[in-house]
């Protein structure tokens, strides 16, 4: 059993939190969420989250061709980037995992199978505000 606790992002619904023009570019976009994610894997998200953390990064649509980096594995959904999720939630019951997202649904679909979920702005803005809570 692995013990680091799984970080699963929903790309699509954390770059869509921000109107930065994310439209223009989905794919680029979802490259610059994958670089602000590099430092979690080995400084976690305090104190809510301590390191070592698994990350991933859930990319779906015209997202789907970014690459992974160091410490951030980059899942493509074949389907919906909401069952991909879902599903990597379900595939690691052992172990604490922590969704980001604001869609209600897959919210929902998650917390049923024992995961935690958190907010955008709970990575996004972690600096300028407090933390949303789960």
């Amino acid at each position: 059993m692995d013990a680091r606790p799984l970080l699963i992002v929903d790309a699509a619904n954390v770059v869509g939190s921000r109107p930065d023009g994310w439209w223009r570019d989905r794919a680029g976009a979802a490259g610059r969420l994958r670089d602000s994610l590099l430092p979690l894997a080995t400084s976690g998200v305090p104190p809510e989250l301590p390191p070592p953390v698994d990350v991933v990064l859930v990319v779906e649509g015209a997202a789907r061709g970014i690459d992974p980096a160091p410490g951030i594995r980059v899942v493509a959904a074949e389907r919906s980037g909401d069952d991909a999720i879902v599903d990597l939630v379900a595939a690691a019951p052992q172990r604490r995992r922590l969704v980001v997202t604001a869609d209600r649904a897959l919210r929902e679909r998650v917390t049923r199978r024992g995961a935690e979920v958190y907010g955008p702005r709970w990575l996004t803005d972690r600096d300028t505000h407090p933390r949303e809570s789960h």
